[in-house]
């Protein structure tokens, strides 16, 4: 115990760890904060859909050799989250299909353009890297933190300022209509959020990974509260807190950073399972 207290105040001592703990941080706590909305109004399925869509736009950035392919994938992963919640039950393909098509499509197209005009010798190694995410979290410059910091901070606020109408529009949509609440305005806000997250967090747990971010922590806090106020509460404790443990993890014992934080999310969904049957009993 006394070793790895060492190793892990050897490790300390560079920034490159504090910038992950950071970034991780945040990504955890605004994923956590928007995750309890998806899965009340079922929309859980969308990160994994939309996740595929930045892979995708990853590529394509990838192969025009862009500067920071976070220009290219933010814009097109946002434009991908607004199509999908609003094309609405009146669209001849309803949205867990469109969802599902778009996810294949993107992940499929991806695979393919990096196949066919990446110009790196391990193309197989950086596809895996960022569908499972990998180091790239423990690589971020100050620039990436601080981006990461504007994003997050934005995205809080906005949860902040727009909680009242976002409860209302997640538990009965007619009604904040009815009230005189812009539910679509506030579903498309649910969308760019869903968005932002879901491409600041590829770094951190690779794309395929990222709505266990959102899904998890959620579910976990449903499973011992009933209120939604300490639902997102807890949700986001779970979140931050599985992050962190993650990645100290990793950095410790040289795991992958996302399926680390991953299986320490499923952990406390099991615990958590367990102590709300204890509760409800």
């Amino acid at each position: 115990m006394g070793e790895m207290i060492t190793k892990l105040q050897f490790y300390l001592q560079y920034p490159f760890v504090w910038y992950a703990l950071i970034v991780g941080t945040l990504i955890a706590l605004c994923s956590s904060l928007i995750g309890v909305t998806l899965v009340l109004k079922r929309y859980s399925f969308i990160g994994d859909g939309l996740s595929h869509v930045a892979f995708g736009a990853m590529a394509v950035a990838t192969i025009f050799h862009l500067a920071n392919d976070t220009i290219f994938v933010m814009p097109v992963t946002i434009i991908a989250a607004v199509l999908l919640l609003r094309s609405g039950q009146n669209a001849k393909i309803k949205g867990d299909a469109a969802i599902a098509m778009l996810s294949v499509g993107a992940l499929a197209l991806g695979y393919l353009v990096l196949h066919l005009f990446s110009t790196s010798a391990n193309i197989s190694g950086d596809v895996c890297s960022s569908l499972f995410g990998s180091t790239s979290i423990l690589t971020l410059s100050r620039q990436d933190v601080w981006l990461c910091v504007i994003m997050a901070a934005t995205v809080i606020f906005i949860f902040w300022i727009c909680y009242n109408r976002i409860f209302a529009v997640t538990f009965d949509e007619n009604f904040a209509k009815a009230t005189g609440i812009q539910a679509d305005r506030y579903n498309l806000w649910i969308a760019i959020i869903i968005a932002v997250i879901i491409v600041l967090g590829m770094n951190l747990v690779g794309s395929l990974l990222i709505s266990a971010l959102i899904i998890f922590p959620a579910l976990s806090a449903m499973q011992i509260f009933q209120n939604f106020k300490q639902v997102v509460i807890c949700s986001a404790v779970i979140s931050v807190s599985c992050a962190l443990v993650g990645i100290l993890i990793s950095i410790l014992f040289s795991t992958p950073v996302g399926a680390t934080i991953v299986a320490a999310d499923m952990i406390v969904f099991l615990l958590s399972s367990l102590v709300g049957r204890v509760i409800r009993k």
